[in-house]
């Protein structure tokens, strides 16, 4: 890779010149999670390897280092002024929570400006000169908000209080669980500097006595007495817009479900469907009107009904 003390990045990197920023960064990432630290412990060849990658990284993902690189070569940093060019990498890997903290920063950070601070990088800095620069935090905060299938559906707005400031949510008709709302300039404040993060939101919802919601549609059980069940017709249902009929086919089993098309959870496209799934409602305590009633249909069909059972129960 190195040549009388010169570095080609792009072979570093594993690139062709003229590769553009994107594979840079592609690269950076995909090598720089080969050769971590982290992933490689006490292997000292790797860390020196993972130290070349972001050298090589730091140039080429700056466009006015790259410009200077690409014209100077190996003298490209004392053509900019920068000394003695790119040497003594060193990073205190251990202010890393994880290795994607390190990653985002890294990716995000190559190019900042600005006085010393806290989380900035120890030992000899980066090459060209970032010693003593302070790479801004990630200052966006994680939160989550519970809210009702109703207000769900019909949308709702929220008073949270974050970092001691009430603020106040708009959440959208048709929200799923696991949705995230993003609030700028509602996460964490840098005293030092005044930044303000954003506030990701994940909305959860808490559970219907009736209706639950699956992928687009939305689901309810649908009670019908035997008789319905066998003799179909026409019965009155809940919807969230209120009372519909819907029609029964006659001899419909447990377990299938009725659709009603627009009907269902808000979408950008429109509603879904409303889904009603057939469940036999028994008689718990029959009257003795129904008890004589049913004891005729047990009489009339009872036997009939197990009698493929009698034909194919053989082995």
């Amino acid at each position: 890779m190195s040549t009388g003390g010169y570095r080609d990045y792009f072979k570093v990197l594993g690139l062709e010149r003229g590769a553009d920023s994107d594979a840079v960064k592609k690269a950076f990432r995909r090598l720089a999670r080969q050769y971590h630290p982290d992933v490689n412990p006490g292997d000292k060849d790797a860390e020196a390897r993972f130290k070349e990658i972001s050298e090589a990284y730091e140039v080429l993902s700056d466009p006015e280092k790259r410009s200077r690189y690409e014209q100077f070569g190996q003298y490209w940093n004392q053509a900019g002024g920068g000394g003695a060019g790119p040497a003594g990498f060193d990073v205190d890997f251990g202010r890393y929570g994880n290795f994607d903290d390190f990653i985002n920063d890294l990716l995000g950070r190559f190019g900042a400006t600005g006085g010393a601070g806290p989380g900035g990088f120890a030992g000899g800095g980066f090459p060209g000169g970032f010693a003593g620069t302070a790479p801004p935090v990630n200052l966006d905060a994680e939160s989550s908000l519970t809210i009702s299938l109703t207000e769900a559906f019909r949308g709702c707005e929220r008073t949270l209080q974050v970092n001691q400031e009430r603020v106040q949510v708009r959440i959208p008709a048709g929200v799923k669980p696991g949705s995230r709302l993003r609030l700028k300039g509602k996460g964490n404040l840098q005293p030092s500097t005044g930044r303000r993060g954003d506030l990701y939101l994940t909305i959860n919802l808490s559970s219907h006595p009736l209706w639950n919601l699956d992928g687009d549609a939305l689901r309810a059980e649908l009670p019908l007495s035997p008789a319905e069940a066998v003799l179909g017709g026409e019965v009155r249902v809940p919807t969230p817009d209120g009372e519909a009929v819907v029609t029964v086919p006659a001899g419909i089993s447990p377990g299938r479900s009725l659709r009603l098309r627009g009907k269902g959870w808000p979408l950008k496209s429109g509603r879904g469907d409303l889904l009603l799934t057939v469940q036999l409602a028994l008689p718990q305590d029959p009257s003795s009107e129904e008890r004589s009633l049913y004891e005729k249909l047990r009489d009339l069909g009872g036997q009939q009904t197990r009698k493929a059972m009698f034909e194919d129960g053989k082995l």
